[in-house]
């Protein structure tokens, strides 16, 4: 068996689809999708290429063959699964942002509530200012289908530091320099907005200053971690 056999026969970027298929395990572990909603997708490394979820395709069965490898345009290029209907979007924004590697969508509540209202997430937690370098912005209304809400994602966050978007009555689109990365984005913009949901339960929140926004964001993004 030659070795374009044994691609074929395993399917092309196996072990990048599975890692990707693994990492929609946070989407349900942190209840950010419902049903089959939601996807993560990531760059294929040296090609122009992407990986993600297939469309409908439940959590519980996806495997690495529930990752369908796509091109640039969004055109389905190996699998078994037709892709997420979220693919010509998610592909936009790798034609339009070279440095984003990953992106995620889900229609997490607390977050999704605020993008119903078309109301940005406001930075008033020493969390945002790390993570997001100031409010999660909102995004213009675009319908499904094209690349209307890939469009809309590039334009909201090529103006702003934040990975997250919140796209107007629809959910969420984060960016990383990888899918786990997004992936945190994701958990983070529910974390903050469920927060902030609850602290305007009891009066109005106060925003942190732009000069400690800027300090938080430059400590947590060069310094924090190991």
């Amino acid at each position: 068996m030659t070795a374009a056999d044994v691609r074929t026969e395993r399917g092309t970027h196996r072990e990048q689809r599975e890692h990707v298929a693994a990492l929609h395990s946070y989407l349900t572990r942190y209840q950010l999708v419902t049903w089959t909603s939601g996807n993560v997708s990531e760059r294929v490394p040296g090609e122009d290429l992407f990986v993600i979820k297939g469309s409908g395709v439940e959590y519980d069965e996806l495997t690495w063959e529930g990752i369908t490898v796509c091109d640039l345009d969004g055109n389905a290029v190996d699998g078994v699964k037709r892709p997420s209907s979220d693919t010509d979007a998610h592909a936009y924004v790798y034609r339009n942002l070279p440095e984003v590697n990953g992106q995620v969508h889900t229609h997490s509540p607390y977050a999704t509530a605020w993008a119903a209202r078309a109301e940005e997430i406001p930075c008033v937690l020493t969390a945002m200012a790390d993570e997001f370098g100031g409010p999660i912005p909102v995004g213009p209304f675009a319908l499904i289908g094209d690349d209307s809400i890939g469009r809309g994602i590039v334009e909201t966050l090529s103006v702003s530091r934040s990975p997250a978007v919140l796209m107007r009555n629809h959910g969420v689109f984060t960016i990383g320099p990888s899918a786990k990365a997004a992936v945190k984005a994701a958990v983070m913009t529910e974390d903050v907005a469920r927060t902030v949901h609850f602290s305007r339960q009891l009066g109005e929140p106060l925003l942190i200053d732009q000069d400690d926004v800027d300090k938080l964001y430059a400590r947590y993004q060069n310094v924090y971690g190991q």
